[in-house]
Protein backbone atom coordinates (compact mmCIF):
# COMPACT_ATOMS: atom_id res chain seq x y z
CA UNK A 1 0.00 0.00 0.00
CA UNK A 2 1.37 3.83 -0.77
CA UNK A 3 2.87 5.23 2.20
CA UNK A 4 1.32 8.51 3.32
CA UNK A 5 2.84 11.70 2.93
CA UNK A 6 1.17 14.63 4.42
CA UNK A 7 1.27 18.37 2.58
CA UNK A 8 -0.63 21.41 3.26
CA UNK A 9 -2.82 20.67 0.62
CA UNK A 10 -5.85 22.78 1.24
CA UNK A 11 -7.52 26.16 1.37
CA UNK A 12 -9.90 26.42 4.54
CA UNK A 13 -12.09 23.37 4.25
CA UNK A 14 -11.33 23.18 0.98
CA UNK A 15 -9.20 20.26 -0.18
CA UNK A 16 -6.94 21.18 -3.08
CA UNK A 17 -6.03 17.95 -5.04
CA UNK A 18 -4.33 19.97 -7.70
CA UNK A 19 -1.70 20.88 -5.21
CA UNK A 20 -1.50 17.64 -3.76
CA UNK A 21 -1.02 15.96 -6.90
CA UNK A 22 2.21 18.43 -8.08
CA UNK A 23 3.21 17.32 -4.96
CA UNK A 24 2.80 14.17 -5.63
CA UNK A 25 4.30 14.40 -9.22
CA UNK A 26 7.12 16.42 -8.01
CA UNK A 27 8.09 13.60 -5.66
CA UNK A 28 7.53 10.99 -8.52
CA UNK A 29 9.52 12.83 -10.35
CA UNK A 30 12.71 12.37 -7.95
CA UNK A 31 12.22 8.97 -7.97
CA UNK A 32 12.35 8.32 -11.63
CA UNK A 33 15.43 10.26 -11.85
CA UNK A 34 17.28 8.34 -8.82
CA UNK A 35 16.32 5.26 -10.89
CA UNK A 36 17.83 6.47 -13.91
CA UNK A 37 21.52 7.35 -12.01
CA UNK A 38 21.42 4.19 -10.00
CA UNK A 39 20.31 1.59 -12.84
CA UNK A 40 20.19 3.20 -16.39
CA UNK A 41 16.78 2.58 -16.62
CA UNK A 42 13.68 4.55 -17.78
CA UNK A 43 9.89 3.33 -16.35
CA UNK A 44 7.90 3.48 -19.31
CA UNK A 45 3.85 3.46 -19.87
CA UNK A 46 1.79 2.48 -22.70
CA UNK A 47 -1.63 3.86 -23.26
CA UNK A 48 -3.80 2.18 -26.05
CA UNK A 49 -6.64 4.19 -27.34
CA UNK A 50 -9.33 2.93 -29.79
CA UNK A 51 -11.65 5.21 -31.70
CA UNK A 52 -12.27 8.95 -31.57
CA UNK A 53 -14.04 9.57 -28.16
CA UNK A 54 -12.88 13.32 -27.69
CA UNK A 55 -12.69 13.00 -23.60
CA UNK A 56 -10.92 10.10 -24.05
CA UNK A 57 -8.31 11.96 -26.55
CA UNK A 58 -8.03 15.04 -24.37
CA UNK A 59 -7.26 12.92 -21.31
CA UNK A 60 -4.91 10.46 -23.43
CA UNK A 61 -2.55 13.65 -24.39
CA UNK A 62 -2.39 14.41 -20.64
CA UNK A 63 -1.76 11.54 -19.49
CA UNK A 64 1.47 11.58 -22.05
CA UNK A 65 2.23 14.83 -21.10
CA UNK A 66 2.79 14.08 -17.14
CA UNK A 67 4.39 11.41 -18.04
CA UNK A 68 7.09 12.89 -19.71
CA UNK A 69 7.11 15.69 -17.40
CA UNK A 70 8.43 13.68 -14.84
CA UNK A 71 10.63 11.87 -16.94
CA UNK A 72 9.46 8.45 -17.76
CA UNK A 73 8.93 7.35 -21.36
CA UNK A 74 5.34 7.62 -22.71
CA UNK A 75 3.76 5.67 -25.90
CA UNK A 76 0.32 5.69 -26.92
CA UNK A 77 -0.91 3.45 -29.97
CA UNK A 78 -3.88 5.38 -31.52
CA UNK A 79 -6.53 2.54 -33.32
CA UNK A 80 -9.56 3.26 -35.07
CA UNK A 81 -12.78 2.16 -34.08
CA UNK A 82 -13.02 -0.35 -36.69
CA UNK A 83 -10.14 -2.75 -34.94
CA UNK A 84 -11.53 -6.06 -33.99
CA UNK A 85 -11.04 -7.44 -30.73
CA UNK A 86 -8.92 -9.82 -31.72
CA UNK A 87 -6.45 -7.24 -32.99
CA UNK A 88 -6.44 -5.41 -29.94
CA UNK A 89 -6.22 -8.35 -27.94
CA UNK A 90 -2.58 -9.30 -29.93
CA UNK A 91 -1.87 -5.85 -29.03
CA UNK A 92 -2.03 -6.27 -25.71
CA UNK A 93 -0.37 -9.59 -25.76
CA UNK A 94 2.74 -7.68 -27.69
CA UNK A 95 2.60 -5.52 -25.09
CA UNK A 96 2.68 -7.84 -21.98
CA UNK A 97 5.96 -9.61 -23.69
CA UNK A 98 7.55 -6.54 -24.25
CA UNK A 99 10.13 -6.01 -21.77
CA UNK A 100 10.84 -2.26 -22.25
CA UNK A 101 6.84 -2.00 -21.29
CA UNK A 102 6.28 -1.44 -17.42
CA UNK A 103 2.47 -0.07 -17.71
CA UNK A 104 -0.13 -1.06 -20.31
CA UNK A 105 -3.46 1.26 -19.61
CA UNK A 106 -6.19 0.01 -22.59
CA UNK A 107 -8.45 3.42 -22.90
CA UNK A 108 -11.86 3.27 -22.15
CA UNK A 109 -14.72 3.48 -22.73
CA UNK A 110 -14.18 0.71 -25.66
CA UNK A 111 -16.09 0.55 -28.85
CA UNK A 112 -19.52 -1.59 -28.74
CA UNK A 113 -17.80 -4.59 -29.77
CA UNK A 114 -15.33 -4.83 -27.58
CA UNK A 115 -15.61 -6.41 -24.36
CA UNK A 116 -13.89 -3.95 -21.43
CA UNK A 117 -13.69 -7.31 -19.11
CA UNK A 118 -11.93 -9.41 -21.54
CA UNK A 119 -9.36 -6.79 -22.70
CA UNK A 120 -8.55 -6.00 -18.97
CA UNK A 121 -8.10 -9.64 -18.07
CA UNK A 122 -5.76 -10.07 -20.95
CA UNK A 123 -3.36 -7.55 -19.63
CA UNK A 124 -0.58 -8.97 -17.20
CA UNK A 125 -1.44 -7.71 -13.70
CA UNK A 126 1.99 -6.78 -13.21
CA UNK A 127 1.26 -4.16 -15.87
CA UNK A 128 -1.77 -3.13 -14.92
CA UNK A 129 -1.23 -0.05 -14.23
CA UNK A 130 -5.26 1.00 -13.74
CA UNK A 131 -5.52 -1.83 -10.90
CA UNK A 132 -8.85 -3.21 -12.74
CA UNK A 133 -7.64 -6.60 -13.60
CA UNK A 134 -9.50 -9.25 -11.32
CA UNK A 135 -5.95 -10.41 -9.75
CA UNK A 136 -5.24 -7.11 -8.68
CA UNK A 137 -9.09 -6.44 -7.44
CA UNK A 138 -8.64 -10.21 -5.34
CA UNK A 139 -5.40 -8.89 -3.22
CA UNK A 140 -6.98 -5.52 -2.79
CA UNK A 141 -9.73 -7.49 -1.48
CA UNK A 142 -7.85 -9.68 0.85
CA UNK A 143 -5.12 -7.45 1.82
CA UNK A 144 -2.54 -8.31 0.12
CA UNK A 145 0.01 -5.77 -1.61
CA UNK A 146 -1.01 -5.41 -5.63
CA UNK A 147 -1.84 -2.26 -7.70
CA UNK A 148 -4.42 -0.24 -6.53
CA UNK A 149 -7.48 1.33 -8.53
CA UNK A 150 -5.98 5.32 -9.32
CA UNK A 151 -9.01 7.25 -8.19
CA UNK A 152 -9.68 5.14 -5.03
CA UNK A 153 -6.00 5.80 -4.40
CA UNK A 154 -5.85 9.30 -4.88
CA UNK A 155 -8.92 9.99 -3.10
CA UNK A 156 -7.15 8.13 0.06
CA UNK A 157 -4.46 9.92 -0.32
CA UNK A 158 -6.62 13.67 0.01
CA UNK A 159 -8.62 12.21 2.80
CA UNK A 160 -5.50 10.91 4.68
CA UNK A 161 -4.16 14.16 4.48
CA UNK A 162 -7.05 16.29 5.58
CA UNK A 163 -7.83 14.11 8.31
CA UNK A 164 -4.06 14.00 9.75
CA UNK A 165 -4.30 17.94 9.14
CA UNK A 166 -7.42 17.60 12.01
CA UNK A 167 -4.74 16.00 14.50
CA UNK A 168 -7.66 12.62 13.41
CA UNK A 169 -7.52 9.38 11.45
CA UNK A 170 -9.78 7.33 9.82
CA UNK A 171 -9.93 3.98 11.95
CA UNK A 172 -12.85 3.98 13.60
CA UNK A 173 -14.71 6.41 11.54
CA UNK A 174 -18.22 5.80 9.67
CA UNK A 175 -17.82 5.74 6.05
CA UNK A 176 -20.60 5.81 2.93
CA UNK A 177 -19.87 5.44 -0.23
CA UNK A 178 -22.29 6.22 -2.74
CA UNK A 179 -21.64 4.09 -5.61
CA UNK A 180 -20.74 0.56 -6.26
CA UNK A 181 -18.80 0.24 -9.48
CA UNK A 182 -15.52 -1.69 -9.88
CA UNK A 183 -13.43 1.76 -10.63
CA UNK A 184 -14.08 3.32 -7.54
CA UNK A 185 -17.11 2.56 -5.33
CA UNK A 186 -15.70 -0.55 -4.42
CA UNK A 187 -12.04 -0.17 -4.57
CA UNK A 188 -12.49 2.31 -2.12
CA UNK A 189 -14.52 0.20 -0.21
CA UNK A 190 -11.79 -1.97 0.52
CA UNK A 191 -9.68 0.81 1.15
CA UNK A 192 -11.61 2.12 3.63
CA UNK A 193 -11.93 -1.29 5.62
CA UNK A 194 -8.21 -1.59 5.00
CA UNK A 195 -8.14 2.12 7.67
CA UNK A 196 -10.58 0.02 10.01
CA UNK A 197 -13.19 2.37 9.07
CA UNK A 198 -16.80 0.84 8.93
CA UNK A 199 -17.57 1.26 5.33
CA UNK A 200 -21.38 1.35 3.84
CA UNK A 201 -21.94 1.16 0.12
CA UNK A 202 -24.76 2.73 -1.07
CA UNK A 203 -26.22 3.04 -4.54
CA UNK A 204 -29.59 3.31 -6.70
CA UNK A 205 -31.49 0.69 -4.67
CA UNK A 206 -30.88 1.91 -1.32
CA UNK A 207 -33.90 2.88 0.79
CA UNK A 208 -33.53 6.72 2.93
CA UNK A 209 -30.41 7.18 1.13
CA UNK A 210 -30.22 10.87 2.39
CA UNK A 211 -30.72 9.27 5.89
CA UNK A 212 -27.71 6.78 5.17
CA UNK A 213 -25.23 9.78 4.30
CA UNK A 214 -26.38 12.05 7.07
CA UNK A 215 -25.04 9.03 9.72
CA UNK A 216 -21.49 9.21 7.52
CA UNK A 217 -18.42 10.82 8.96
CA UNK A 218 -16.95 10.12 5.47
CA UNK A 219 -18.91 10.31 2.36
CA UNK A 220 -17.88 9.61 -0.71
CA UNK A 221 -19.65 10.11 -3.91
CA UNK A 222 -19.11 8.62 -7.09
CA UNK A 223 -22.59 7.96 -8.74
CA UNK A 224 -22.52 10.35 -12.07
CA UNK A 225 -24.92 12.45 -11.33
CA UNK A 226 -24.70 16.07 -11.17
CA UNK A 227 -25.67 17.63 -8.06
CA UNK A 228 -27.50 14.26 -6.72
CA UNK A 229 -25.66 14.95 -3.27
CA UNK A 230 -27.68 17.54 -1.57
CA UNK A 231 -25.97 19.48 0.92
CA UNK A 232 -27.95 18.79 3.74
CA UNK A 233 -27.39 14.84 3.25
CA UNK A 234 -24.06 15.85 4.66
CA UNK A 235 -23.24 15.39 8.72
CA UNK A 236 -21.71 18.66 10.12
CA UNK A 237 -17.83 17.86 10.48
CA UNK A 238 -17.98 15.28 7.95
CA UNK A 239 -15.23 14.77 5.43
CA UNK A 240 -16.26 14.68 1.95
CA UNK A 241 -14.49 13.05 -1.32
CA UNK A 242 -16.45 13.77 -4.62
CA UNK A 243 -15.68 11.82 -7.16
CA UNK A 244 -18.04 12.78 -9.93
CA UNK A 245 -17.42 14.82 -13.42
CA UNK A 246 -20.29 16.28 -14.68
CA UNK A 247 -20.61 18.69 -17.45
CA UNK A 248 -23.85 20.88 -16.94
CA UNK A 249 -25.33 24.14 -18.90
CA UNK A 250 -25.65 27.33 -16.86
CA UNK A 251 -27.15 30.34 -17.96
CA UNK A 252 -25.04 33.39 -18.10
CA UNK A 253 -25.26 37.23 -19.59
CA UNK A 254 -24.09 36.39 -22.33
CA UNK A 255 -25.78 32.76 -22.93
CA UNK A 256 -25.76 29.06 -21.65
CA UNK A 257 -22.28 28.40 -20.65
CA UNK A 258 -20.95 24.40 -19.92
CA UNK A 259 -19.94 24.23 -16.69
CA UNK A 260 -17.94 21.09 -14.58
CA UNK A 261 -19.60 20.20 -11.39
CA UNK A 262 -19.42 17.05 -9.20
CA UNK A 263 -21.65 14.41 -7.97
CA UNK A 264 -22.05 16.89 -4.69
CA UNK A 265 -24.09 20.19 -4.33
CA UNK A 266 -20.34 22.23 -3.17
CA UNK A 267 -22.52 25.61 -2.16
CA UNK A 268 -25.15 23.44 0.00
CA UNK A 269 -22.34 21.05 1.37
CA UNK A 270 -18.63 23.00 2.22
CA UNK A 271 -20.23 24.72 5.13
CA UNK A 272 -21.01 21.40 6.88
CA UNK A 273 -18.21 19.54 5.87
CA UNK A 274 -14.83 19.82 7.71
CA UNK A 275 -12.79 19.39 4.75
CA UNK A 276 -14.35 18.73 1.24
CA UNK A 277 -12.83 18.17 -2.34
CA UNK A 278 -14.09 20.35 -5.34
CA UNK A 279 -15.06 20.01 -8.80
CA UNK A 280 -12.71 20.42 -10.69
CA UNK A 281 -9.04 20.72 -8.93
CA UNK A 282 -10.38 17.98 -6.52
CA UNK A 283 -10.06 14.08 -7.36
CA UNK A 284 -9.40 14.66 -10.86
CA UNK A 285 -5.40 15.69 -10.96
CA UNK A 286 -5.18 12.79 -8.33
CA UNK A 287 -5.95 10.41 -10.76
CA UNK A 288 -3.47 10.67 -13.93
CA UNK A 289 -0.62 11.49 -10.30
CA UNK A 290 -1.49 7.93 -8.93
CA UNK A 291 -1.09 6.33 -12.55
CA UNK A 292 2.23 7.83 -12.63
CA UNK A 293 2.87 6.31 -9.21
CA UNK A 294 1.50 3.32 -9.53
CA UNK A 295 3.82 3.09 -13.54
CA UNK A 296 6.86 3.32 -11.01
CA UNK A 297 5.89 0.67 -8.72
CA UNK A 298 5.17 -1.86 -11.49
CA UNK A 299 8.64 -0.76 -12.85
CA UNK A 300 10.39 -1.57 -9.65
CA UNK A 301 8.74 -4.85 -9.20
CA UNK A 302 8.85 -5.92 -12.36
CA UNK A 303 12.84 -5.25 -12.30
CA UNK A 304 13.48 -6.79 -8.54
CA UNK A 305 14.30 -2.89 -7.12
CA UNK A 306 13.33 -1.78 -3.68
CA UNK A 307 10.03 0.30 -4.76
CA UNK A 308 10.61 3.61 -3.57
CA UNK A 309 9.05 5.40 -0.15
CA UNK A 310 5.37 6.61 -0.62
CA UNK A 311 5.17 4.36 -3.99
Amino acid sequence: MTAFHQVTARRGNIIDGAGYAKALRDRLAAHVANLKAAHGLTPCLTVVIVGEDPASQVYVKSKGEMTQAIGMESRTIRLPDTTSEDELLKIVDDLNRDPVVNGILVQLPLPKHMSSLKVIDAINPDKDVDGFHVINAGKLAVGLDGIVPCTPLGSLMLLKDAVAAHGDTLAGKSAVIVGRSNIVGKPMAQLLLNQDCTVTIAHSKTKNLAEVCQGADILVAAVGRPKFIAGDWVKDGAYVIDVGINRIEVATPEGPKGKLVGDVDFDGAKDRALAITPVPKGVGPMTIACLLNNTIKAFCLQNKLPVPEGV
